[in-house]
């Protein structure tokens, strides 16, 4: 069930990615009605390229799709149908910059009008510039699945942009054991996909990002973004004040989570605005700052890769004792036992 305010009832999915994985279940013997019946869809609806789903509806979709196809791969095989004209203004506001800098930039500010419930955030690392995703959403059973589709999705459109320049010095890693078969990864990847990572990451080398896009275009840029920058603005106003100040939330990664004044700011609003605005939403800001925290610690927890203390202070926690009450008040257990009960065995 989604919180008070949660983006799941919003229609925040454009129907056309739902028609593309109607087509590829439907390749894997998955009868297109059943299929968008039990996932509350109107086959009208996938009619025109424009109209919207909402997230829970496709979250439905493709946990159907999976479920009746019975094939892992599904994900990895959905994302390399999404060509880069799937994504409309998105897309095209990327390949009309001037270099894969400028690309990245871009694909980052606005991943969100395609990918509401996903964060794509890109960095440098020595060397290495690095493209990595967090999943913004606790749907486990669809974890796999949707680093899947994203990656393979990326990877499709470095191969038109690039050819194999990006990867044949780079690599993917993934946040998740290796699986029992990897045919489908290395068909994207090569060879350059390592698993129990940590985390979903797209890495090479930093000199890559000032290569020139040949269909750099400067007035389709502007055209495109400008299209991007309204279809953000339709998110924002049908998006509620808590699913905003949540997503602001888990949108930060490392030095700690803000408190009410920092969000409300970017919100362009005063603090006393952004509690009002909460509290007739029946939400609190605490609350909201909690759940995010629970969420994270039980993510940071699951991946292994860094001390309680760690994981205290990154989610800002100056004394680690006080982390572990909250724990466990969350979970009833500490979070050296809970750890200990659910980290992968590798």
């Amino acid at each position: 069930m989604n919180a008070p305010g949660a983006p799941g009832s919003l229609p925040v999915i454009r129907a056309h990615y739902a028609d593309i994985l109607c087509q590829l279940a439907g390749e894997h013997d998955v009868p297109r009605g059943p299929l968008l019946t039990s996932a509350g869809i109107r086959p009208s609806m996938l009619s025109h390229p424009d109209n919207l789903i909402t997230v829970d509806q496709f979250t439905l979709l493709c946990r159907e799709a999976l479920r009746r196809s019975g094939n892992s791969a599904l994900g990895l095989e959905f994302g390399r149908r999404l060509k880069f004209t799937t994504h409309g203004s998105l897309s095209q506001a990327a390949i009309s910059c001037d270099t894969l800098h400028q690309a990245l930039s871009v694909l980052i500010k606005y991943f969100r009008i395609r990918f509401v419930y996903m964060e794509l955030d890109f960095f440098v690392d020595g060397e290495d510039a690095v493209v990595q995703l967090s999943l913004a959403h606790d749907v486990e059973d669809l974890y796999r699945f949707n680093i899947k589709v994203v990656m393979a999705s990326l990877m499709d459109v470095n191969q038109l942009l690039f050819g194999a320049r990006l990867i044949e010095t780079g690599v993917c890693r993934l946040d998740y054991p290796e699986p029992e078969h990897t045919e489908g990864y290395r068909a994207i990847f090569g060879d350059r996909v390592d698993f129990s990572c940590g985390v979903n990451q797209l890495r090479f080398r930093k000199s890559f990002l000032e290569l020139p896009i040949s269909l750099s275009n400067p007035v389709t840029r502007r055209v495109a973004e400008a299209q991007c920058e309204e279809e953000l603005r339709s998110i924002d106003a049908a998006t509620s004040v808590t699913s905003r100040v949540r997503r602001l939330l888990e949108a930060v990664r490392g030095g700690g989570l803000p408190g009410l004044e920092a969000i409300a700011d970017q919100m362009s609003m005063s603090p006393r605005t952004l509690r009002r605005q909460l509290s007739s939403e029946g939400a609190r800001y605490q609350v909201l700052l909690d759940q995010v925290r629970h969420e994270r610690a039980l993510e940071l927890l699951r991946r292994g890769r860094l001390s309680i203390d760690e994981i205290a202070d990154s989610l800002g926690y100056s004394d680690p004792s006080n982390f572990g009450r909250a724990f466990r008040k969350w979970e009833g257990v500490s979070p050296t036992v809970w750890r200990a009960q659910h980290l992968p065995q590798r």
